[in-house]
């Protein structure tokens, strides 16, 4: 029998470092989408989409039950960072949100129109009128999200059967930010007016020990919700990938660009700068806050594109 010497070249090892160095990347991708995560506007989709990893961790989920090592492998170093993310960043990030919170949003608007190049590049050929129509019908979705009242805080402490049930709904509905670019799981919760009550029972409540027996059947029950959303929604994903990508990408992009003035909305209405319709209650008058809000939304553009540019780089 003959050795198929190209096979036996092709199964060539990876050396260690370089998975090392993988898989510290992954952990900062992660760290970014969770941070992404609970920034209400923000959408961790997108961050995946923008750092390059969003098709592999689609592809991870979606062959979950086929190639159970590989996907785990993949996913694990993702999820790590996106708790560390999430939990790290919590207090710091919700403090600058909550002090400097037009500033603060300004940086991640950047990030977000840094990474739309990056993401055209991956559709070849100019626009058609078909791309210019997938790329508007999201784009305006997303906008309509502003006119939606939010909604009032859940009691999170007194749930019955049926709240736990609509909580599984609701976290379904949140794993849209983690898998849909564009699409704000933090803004979801606070139209539904579950965002504060969750983070308030994580620092009020769990963080401190207290009332432990609830808060965890309230993150099982978010918990699941956002698991099933996952792999569900990973799974029209990847076959929309993989059927009608120059579409998809294209949806990508409306969905990204329409979430960018959803971000401030969300943003300015957590700090009730505006009302639920919409109406000004105060806004600030200082004109060097408004420059440094341009020049962090600029510093945001040129290290999202520079990130892309060096990552388009390093993949040739």
């Amino acid at each position: 029998m003959i050795e198929n010497k190209d096979s036996a070249v092709g199964k060539k090892k990876i050396p260690l470092s370089d998975r090392a160095k993988a898989f510290l990347r992954d952990i900062a991708a992660g760290v970014c989408i969770g941070v992404a995560f609970i920034v209400p506007g923000f959408s961790g989709g997108s961050v995946a989409v923008m750092l390059g990893i969003y098709e592999k961790m689609i592809n991870a989920i979606t062959d979950l039950f086929k190639n159970i090592k590989k996907s785990i492998m993949t996913l694990l170093p993702i999820g790590i960072g996106l708790i560390v993310g999430a939990a790290a960043l919590m207090f710091p990030l919700g403090y600058l949100i909550d002090e400097f919170p037009l500033p603060t949003v300004s940086v991640f608007v950047g990030l977000a129109i840094g990474g739309i190049p990056s993401i055209r590049g991956r559709v070849k050929g100019k626009a058609e009128t078909n791309d210019i129509i997938t790329l508007s019908i999201p784009l305006v979705i997303t906008l309509l999200l502003i006119f939606i009242p939010m909604g009032g805080d859940v009691n999170l402490m007194g749930l019955g059967f049926g709240g736990y049930l609509l909580l599984f709904l609701v976290g379904m509905l949140g794993s849209c930010a983690l898998v849909m670019p564009g699409i704000s799981g933090s803004m979801l919760l606070l139209i539904l007016g579950y965002y504060r009550p969750l983070i308030s029972l994580i620092t009020d409540h769990f963080l401190k020990f207290k009332d432990l027996s609830t808060c965890i059947l309230v993150f099982l029950s978010c918990g699941l919700g956002i698991a099933v959303g996952f792999f569900v929604i990973s799974l029209i994903m990847k076959r929309m990938l993989d059927k009608h990508p120059r579409g998809t990408y294209f949806a990508i992009i409306g969905f990204i660009i329409g979430s960018l003035p959803t971000v401030y909305v969300s943003t300015m209405r957590d700090a009730g700068m505006i009302g639920s319709n919409l109406n000004i209650l105060y806004m600030p008058t200082s004109v060097p806050h408004y420059v440094i809000c341009a020049l962090l939304l600029v510093v945001g553009v040129g290290a999202s594109y520079a990130f892309s540019i060096l990552a388009e780089k390093k993949a040739e």
